[in-house]
């Protein structure tokens, strides 16, 4: 990693605390995962489903509730490979103490309907996972963390950003960053590209607000200003909603310089409104959650140059390739998109590793060891599972780097740093790595 030549510090008020968000640039391009050690290309690419009798007992039993349907469904595939590569590479390493890990799928759907999580929820909860997988949206989360605490189940998202969950529990991990080193580095971008004048585009959800109100603070603390769409103005609109003619024409008569969306599959339907009204995409904004592959949906060049910004590491090009390999063995289906497929495979082989230490798959065993393995408590540093497993075995304090270059949990069960990348549209609307920002948290 080739360090840029500057340095942008801010402090965003949130609450009663300040959360201080140190970034740093690094060079566009390459991978930012500190590691250079990738999965393992030669493991089974098979789904590794759990039998019908599997337990903790017999099996690391991971449960994993994506998002198969719903607004949130592109994010299926990378989430499902990033957890199937690695059980596949615990497997091969000799699965934990022995005992193979298995997969058993749920669905989360998305904040429309929330019973589909509710469900899923309770199905993983009966079968008595050693750790549930997700969800990828935090208003998910929000509506299932509870039922997984009090039934003494490890919950790991690997993309929840919400601030809302940072710290919610001892049951309750993530592998992806809070919306405080988003949100600064999404203002800092938008204000850095010479924008004063910001408008708001943003769905009333946990995610949405959240995410604008972090982005909102560094924004102001650049010196710019939000003039549609800010905190406290009442101008969000509600999950699900398909037509956008007032909201943007709102937006518009307030003369911003820049546009934010931040939302779902609701994007799909907010572009074509700005267009159609006269914006031009190069001072857009797009985010975690609607940062997607559009080129199915829009007219070639609807969206170049607009810019969107992901939590996590770009992942190496070995790493990709496994994934690749594993989707395709697994469902015969090309996988194009990378995102949180790195805190996907984290969050799963941390939870080995937990387990491994805790001579345990039970969820509650394991639970108290997964701060340990990150590296909370220092240790010799390892990149996979079969690297960091003998090392564990033999009483070694570890800590696992992993592919998405998250720093150790902190005391909120949360990355203690991590990248927040950058990405800009092109001709064809899909979209291409630029650089990214390491961000580091502190309460």
């Amino acid at each position: 990693m080739i360090k840029s030549k500057y340095a942008l510090r801010t402090s965003v008020l949130a609450g009663a605390g300040i959360i201080a968000v140190m970034l740093s640039g690094c060079a566009s391009g390459g991978s930012t995962t500190t590691s250079t050690s990738s999965a393992s290309s030669t493991a089974s690419a098979t789904s590794a489903d759990c039998a019908s009798d599997a337990t903790t007992a017999n099996n690391l039993v991971v449960g994993t509730i994506l998002p198969v349907t719903g607004s949130l469904a592109y994010l299926n595939p990378p989430e499902q490979a990033g957890v199937g590569l690695a059980v596949s590479d615990i497997n091969a390493a000799g699965g934990v103490d022995g005992k193979q890990a298995c997969v058993l799928a749920a669905d989360s759907g998305d904040s429309t309907d929330l019973s589909v999580s509710t469900a899923s929820a309770q199905k993983l909860i009966a079968a008595k996972v050693s750790v549930a997988i997700g969800a990828a949206s935090s208003s998910v989360s929000l509506n299932v963390v509870d039922s997984f605490a009090s039934a003494k189940i490890t919950e790991i998202s690997p993309a929840n950003t919400s601030a809302k969950l940072s710290g919610y529990g001892p049951f309750y991990y993530r592998t992806a960053p809070p919306d405080s080193v988003q949100g600064s580095a999404l203002g800092s971008l938008i204000t850095g590209d010479g924008n004063s004048k910001v408008a708001f585009l943003v769905f009333n959800d946990s995610y949405g607000t959240g995410l604008r109100d972090f982005t909102q603070a560094s924004i102001e603390s650049s010196g710019g200003t939000v003039v549609y769409g800010a905190k406290g103005a009442g101008q969000e609109f509600p999950p699900g909603q398909t037509t956008f003619s007032a909201e943007v024409t709102a937006a518009l008569a307030a003369k911003p310089d820049a546009i934010v969306i931040l939302a779902f599959d609701e994007t799909k339907s907010i572009i074509p409104e700005l267009v159609a009204q006269g914006w031009t995409m190069p001072k857009t904004y797009l985010s975690d959650g609607n940062t997607a592959d559009y080129s199915k949906d829009f007219q070639a060049g609807t969206l170049e140059n607009a810019q969107g910004t992901i939590p996590g590491a770009n992942a190496n090009p070995d790493f990709k390739a496994s994934l690749v390999s594993w989707y395709k063995g697994a469902e015969n289906a090309d996988l194009k998109d990378f995102s949180y497929a790195p805190e996907a495979y984290d969050a799963t082989t941390l939870t080995a590793l937990a387990a491994l230490k805790a001579k345990s798959n039970v969820s509650a065993d394991l639970n108290k060891e997964l701060a340990a393995v990150s590296g909370a408590n220092g240790g010799t540093k390892c990149a996979s599972y079969k690297e960091c497993a003998p090392l564990v075995s033999a009483g070694t304090d570890i800590q696992y780097t992993g592919q998405s270059g998250i720093g150790p949990f902190n005391e909120k069960n949360e990355p203690s740093s991590a990248y927040i990348g950058i990405y800009k549209y092109n001709a064809d609307n899909t979209y291409t790595f630029q650089s990214a920002i390491e961000g580091q948290t502190s309460y």
